[in-house]
């Protein structure tokens, strides 16, 4: 099967092969959902046809699409000047007070901004909106074909341990997971034991599209990420990190360009809120601009109504997880955006951090690096000190992220985009245990639970072992997600001040645990960051509370590597939890020195 032909820059992954493989089943269609307050015409569905038909009479070339922001409520008077000057409104969400409205007219934005009680108004497209989004074709149903396919180990899911968690549970069918993408093929059979036709719906062009099958893909990127996050686990094919939550497809990417507008990213985030998503998976940027500047009028738009969107969504209960990019890129020092606008031609410009990608850099979104098959950062992903939350594997390289495709398929793809879905898998899994989790909760046990992933020998590389550039808080892990052996919210404690280590010297850095009850647990993890010039000149101790004395590694007088960046496994069972604990560093030698550069407890 050839590659899609979708810009790999928006969809979160670089250039690949995907091979294809045959399945099996052709299943029904799901019945359609039932209409809600969208903006569709109301009845039949060939009233519905012939509606939508007249409106598609009345788009123009040179039609133009604009968020016009205003205070959340009501949306009256905004909607009532965008006719006054020269514009018609495509869709509404008081909630948030955005207007999404088109126009022809060249001076509309500027007229809009002067409107007394409009607070930002910014063209979304620096194209025109397409005629489809007067009268959406509906995207076929593909063929099913058949396999011999059994399930599996992959190296993705071992690397999270998801093929473990999966004998403590697989997850709620209480629990929804949207896939804001392409869409979803439906009918695969690895996907249709999990999905929720009644949730789904198409969002492109910025407007909710309920009809049946509005939400399947448009190329085969959604496809694939649904199925790492859900696959069932019915011995076909593949298994997802979350294989006994739904799945519900939201298809905010547009046929034939599959671009990703900031109405249509605003159109998801409120219908996951609205129909109660618990997570959702964001495997793109919003398009035209790879990074949205606030001090440029359109941007500022954009930055507002998508970041009001999310915020909605969060306020509902939704989590969003979203890929972190696949540019190579530090996001936490811009410079040059050499992609943007991508819906015309782009130019070379200067930026910076108040620059940020969207919806990924937006406060509350968890956003994820993508890792190869080990510790290590894959070759394209997207890094950055204080943005990256957590990492997941993303395929690089000879490992690919095998999952679904359309029409019963099955193939390898790499990116960011692949990582993402590993995480709202686990972040599912969390939800599954712990049903009044708030997005806030689930956010901190995602980091909070994640396996530290220290630095390589790189430079970009800041940071320490328990948080840095390239992994952020490190590995997810589905095995504590559901329970098994790892930290609890709350169970994570770290001193990151430095304390010199000079020669011949016993120096020691405190941390003081509260909130954890009981003993320490059998398999307590230590985790150590010290930088010396000589580490056979180390010898390395974990005090406890009450003055006990564990070893964790005397090096050989002859290692003379530079620096310790390791964990330890302490069996610390006898020990209480509570009170200062104390990793203990001796130089037993002259010339070489160094440092604490931080350490952390794990619990």
């Amino acid at each position: 099967m050839t590659t899609p032909l979708i810009s790999q820059r928006r969809l979160r992954r670089p250039l690949l092969s995907v091979a294809a493989v045959g399945a099996a089943l052709a299943l029904a269609t799901p019945a359609g959902a039932a209409d809600v307050d969208t903006g569709l015409p109301p009845g039949t569905a060939a009233a519905r046809a012939a509606t939508l038909a007249q409106s598609a009479a009345g788009w123009a070339a040179g039609t133009r699409s604009y968020l016009v922001i205003t205070a959340p409520g009501d949306t009256s008077a905004a909607r009532n000047a965008v006719t006054a000057n020269g514009g018609s409104v495509f869709a509404h969400y008081d909630a948030i007070g955005v207007v999404v409205a088109h126009s022809t007219s060249a001076g509309f934005a500027t007229a809009m901004r002067s409107v007394t009680g409009v607070q930002k108004v910014g063209a979304t497209r620096t194209s025109d909106v397409p005629a489809d989004a007067y009268s959406p074709t509906l995207p076929g149903a593909p063929a099913q074909s058949s396999t011999t396919l059994t399930e599996t180990a992959r190296w993705d899911m071992t690397r999270i341990n998801a093929d473990k968690a999966w004998a403590v549970s697989t997850g709620s069918p209480a629990v929804t997971v949207g896939v804001l993408d392409t869409g979803v093929d439906e009918r695969h059979q690895d996907i249709a034991p999990n999905f929720d036709a009644a949730d789904s719906v198409s969002c492109a062009y910025g407007k909710a599209d309920t009809r049946s099958g509005a939400w399947r893909d448009v190329g085969t990127h959604g496809t694939h990420v649904a199925g790492t996050i859900a696959a069932a686990k019915n011995g076909k094919g593949v298994v997802g990190v979350a294989p006994g939550v739904k799945i519900a497809s939201v298809r905010i990417a547009e046929p034939s360009t599959s671009m990703f507008f900031a109405e249509n990213t605003i159109c998801g985030f409120m219908w996951a809120g609205d129909r109660g998503f618990d997570v959702t998976n964001n495997s793109y940027y919003t398009d035209p601009w790879m990074f949205n500047c606030p001090d440029d009028p359109d941007q500022a738009a954009i930055i507002e109504g998508v970041r009001r969107a999310q915020e909605h969504a969060e306020g509902k209960g939704s989590l969003q997880v979203a890929a972190a990019g696949n540019s190579n890129y530090d996001l936490a020092n811009k410079r040059t955006d050499t992609e943007s606008p991508n819906d015309s031609t782009p130019v070379d410009r200067t930026i910076t951090n108040a620059c940020i990608d969207i919806p990924t850099e937006l406060p509350g979104v968890v956003t994820v690096a993508a890792m190869g098959n080990g510790n290590i950062k894959a070759s394209y992903s997207n890094f950055g000190r204080d943005v990256i939350d957590v990492a997941a594997p993303g395929g690089d390289g000879a490992y690919g992220v095998y999952s679904t495709l359309p029409g019963g398929k099955y193939g390898n793809m790499n990116g960011t985009s692949m990582a993402s879905p590993h995480v709202a898998g686990v972040a599912a899994l969390l939800k599954s245990a712990d049903p009044a989790a708030t997005p806030a909760d689930l956010r901190a046990r995602l980091g909070g639970q994640a396996t530290d992933t220290a630095c390589p020998s790189d430079s970009r590389c800041t940071g320490t072992t328990a948080k840095n550039a390239f992994f952020g808080e490190g590995q997810v892990d589905a095995l504590r997600a559901v329970g098994g052996t790892g930290p609890q919210p709350g169970r994570y404690f770290e001193n990151t001040t430095d304390v010199t280590v000079a020669d011949n010297a016993t120096v020691e850095s405190p941390i003081s645990v509260t909130g954890v009850t009981g003993n320490a647990p059998a398999a307590l993890k230590v985790g150590v960051d010290v930088k010396h010039t000589y580490r056979g000149d180390l010898v390395l101790s974990l005090v406890a509370p009450d003055g006990s004395v564990y070893s964790l590694e005397d090096f050989a007088d002859g290692d003379g590597a530079d620096d310790v960046v390791k964990t330890y496994t302490v069996d610390a069972s006898s020990e209480t939890a509570s009170g200062t604990w104390k990793l203990r560093v001796r130089d037993i030698a002259a010339q070489d020195t160094g440092r604490v550069d931080a350490w952390n407890l794990t619990f």
